[in-house]
């Protein structure tokens, strides 16, 4: 008896198989480079150790998923009788954690101008999973839930109030990775749980949290996960006055671009990829080593971005207790977080630079920090099976 997790990325897949009551890990897989070359399925147990690692090729998430939900029955042969999905985005009618119903599907299909990029490929899967577990009950946990808490000054954009109300606003993204990070700091045994808190999720998408008592007040990401500052392909917050010019074009220079294309390049042309030739943190740090002055500049323009949304979100609380970096990039980019907390140093940031270079989740501030700085890992899918059996 088992609770089957279910992440998907643009081009990976997480899965993960949980006790009955969400609250134990049993093994997990991942795909990467979903419909493309060189991809990868990895098992891994309970314990983090590696149970198989095979180069496979994935022509969809339809095939990620059979192969891993197929390697994880050789590891863990128990029966499915949940299943959990992360859904990005559920626009203004689905903000809370549910069970799939047939009222669900429609009402993500018809939200899917929120979210073009994610909530189709959301409804594929669904899909998919009902035909490979006819009649095993599903639900779906959204990371908008988590935002929920921000007061109407934090989500509301100053537009005509018919925008707003057709459902334009701040919803906010990473909230499972976010409430797993309330999850894990309340457990830590050092102290008490910081009131004052800011998380930054740093991967291929990136925003940062404002948290009080552990809720949600503000956050980078608006009413899609464009927002925010740069990322791997994504512009983050630009002037809406250059949205308007790559619209309009550039006279005889540069035409105009359509919605799809300008979707297109705000989404999958732009951000790291754009200022330093790739969208890869670790690939952009070995070329700026090496003297590349594009990488470089991208690398700096992400770590003052990141520092100038979280000073905003410290004056914002009156201080700061914690600082936390989670997410691929907050999780292993020693070079990010020192060049973020250097930018932080007026409001008493410091950090240890022996433990800072540690691979390790950890407590990473000096001895005399005036704030506290860790290093903790997201668990998305653990929170997806607990509340997948909370709500069954």
């Amino acid at each position: 008896m088992a609770i089957l997790t279910v992440n998907s990325g643009s081009s990976s897949l997480k899965l993960g198989m949980y006790t009955d009551d969400g609250t134990r890990l049993l093994v997990q897989a991942s795909a990467d480079r979903i419909g493309g070359s060189g991809g990868s399925l990895k098992v891994v147990g309970s314990d983090g150790a590696l149970k198989s690692e095979e180069t496979q090729d994935f022509a969809d998430a339809h095939a990620a998923f059979d192969a891993g939900v197929a390697a994880m029955a050789k590891a863990v042969p128990d029966k499915v009788t949940a299943i959990g999905h992360r859904v990005v985005h559920g626009g203004p009618h689905l903000c809370a954690h549910q069970r799939i119903t047939p009222k669900v599907l429609r009402t993500l299909e018809q939200s899917v101008h929120f979210a073009p990029l994610h909530i189709p490929p959301a409804l594929d899967l669904i899909r998919h999973t009902e035909g490979r577990f006819p009649g095993v009950p599903e639900c779906a946990c959204f990371d908008t839930a988590f935002h929920q808490t921000m007061p109407a000054e934090a989500y509301t954009y100053p537009i005509p109030r018919e925008y707003r109300d057709a459902g334009v606003r701040r919803y906010g993204f990473h909230g499972l990775s976010y409430e797993s990070i309330v999850r894990s700091g309340r457990g830590l045994a050092e102290g008490s749980f910081p009131k004052r808190l800011v998380v930054m999720h740093l991967g291929s998408g990136a925003s940062a949290c404002a948290l009080v008592d552990g809720q949600s007040v503000d956050t980078t990401m608006g009413v899609s996960p464009t927002g925010g500052f740069p990322m791997g392909t994504r512009t983050g917050d630009l002037d809406p006055g250059v949205v308007l010019m790559l619209a309009r074009g550039f006279g005889d220079k540069l035409s105009g671009l359509a919605p799809d294309a300008l979707e297109a390049l705000l989404n999958k042309k732009s951000g790291l990829l754009s200022l330093g030739g790739d969208a890869d943190l670790r690939a952009l740090q070995k070329a700026a080593d090496g003297g590349d002055e594009a990488a470089g500049l991208a690398l700096r323009i992400f770590s003052r971005e990141i520092a100038r949304r979280v000073a905003g979100f410290i004056a914002l609380l009156g201080g700061v207790d914690m600082l936390v970096f989670t997410g691929g990039i907050g999780e292993h980019s020693a070079t990010v977080r020192a060049a973020v907390a250097e930018n932080l140093a007026v409001f008493g940031v410091a950090l240890d630079a022996s433990a800072n270079k540690g691979r390790e989740p950890t407590l990473i501030s000096a001895v005399g920090s005036r704030v506290a700085v860790r290093v903790l890992p997201a668990d998305e899918n653990g929170e997806i099976a607990r509340h997948t059996a909370a709500l069954l």
